[in-house]
């Protein structure tokens, strides 16, 4: 078995409304010098089978059909 966590951001230069509430929080509730917040969503994936080369060709497949928005969105793929 293998397993694969995946990592989705918007990329640089796309509007972060929900980033930019969670850094207001932050400083409401006292932590200062947070300059930017980004978030984002993680993907823990299990596969079957030990080929990482499919593995990797099979997620990166699954990033670009359905777990990441590609237009304004990246993605890490990393196996763990």
């Amino acid at each position: 078995m293998i397993k694969a966590r995946v990592t989705v951001t918007l990329k640089n230069g796309v509007l972060d409304p929900q980033g930019k509430a969670i850094e207001n929080g932050l400083g409401a509730l006292g932590f200062d010098g947070v300059n930017q917040v980004r978030q984002g969503k993680v993907f823990d994936v299990e596969l079957d089978g030990n080929d990482k080369a499919k593995a990797e060709s099979d997620l990166k497949a699954m990033c670009e059909k359905l777990l990441a928005n590609t237009v304004i969105e990246d993605y890490h793929v990393s196996l763990i």
